[in-house]
């Protein structure tokens, strides 16, 4: 995956009431092993006062999977194909570092099904942009994806797999209401 192919434009207004561009230009925080990882577009608190804040905060912040609560984090990630040939304990190892590189080690509740399952406090919406993955839940089978596909993903334990031969990306806005 280039991250350097893929921008954020994010708007704001002048001190005159006018509509700009307030940044262009690529993402404020990166995180990927390989083909898979977390691209941080923006950040911002859902209070009124708050949506205006034209500062940058990701760039400040240390990298965290779920925004703060009363606050909203928008992200473009990667799913890389699994790779046949890693062990269960391979899998599990490296998916509890990437929680932990994301503080979010205490998201992994349920493990059983995917060593990526994990559930956060927020609620999601999930954009496949590129390639295909399946939506992995507690129950039922997985769910197949394609490109133009959304999930709205509220507070349940769930995994992105992807079966194929192409990273899939993926945009994500996480509204935690806390």
């Amino acid at each position: 995956m280039d991250w350097t192919q893929l921008r954020r434009i994010v708007t704001d207004n002048s001190a005159e009431g006018r509509s700009r561009v307030l940044i262009d230009g690529e993402a404020a925080k990166l995180i990927a092993v390989e083909e898979s990882g977390l691209a941080e577009i923006w950040t911002a608190g859902l209070a009124p006062d708050r949506l205006y804040d034209a500062t940058d905060k990701l760039k400040d912040e240390d990298l965290r999977l779920e925004p703060q609560a009363g606050a909203v984090k928008v992200r473009w990630f990667t799913v890389a194909p699994e790779n046949p040939a890693q062990t269960d304990e391979e899998k599990d190892a490296a998916a509890g570092f990437a929680f932990a590189a994301v503080g979010a080690a205490h998201a992994r509740v349920d493990t059983s099904r995917h060593a990526m399952m994990h559930k956060t406090e927020t609620l999601d919406v999930i954009i496949l942009v590129k390639g295909a993955v399946d939506l992995i839940l507690d129950d039922g089978d997985p769910t197949p994806l394609k490109a133009g596909d959304v999930v709205i993903q509220r507070a349940t334990n769930h995994a992105w797999v992807n079966h194929g031969t192409e990273t899939a990306l993926l945009v994500a806005v996480l509204i935690h209401p806390g």
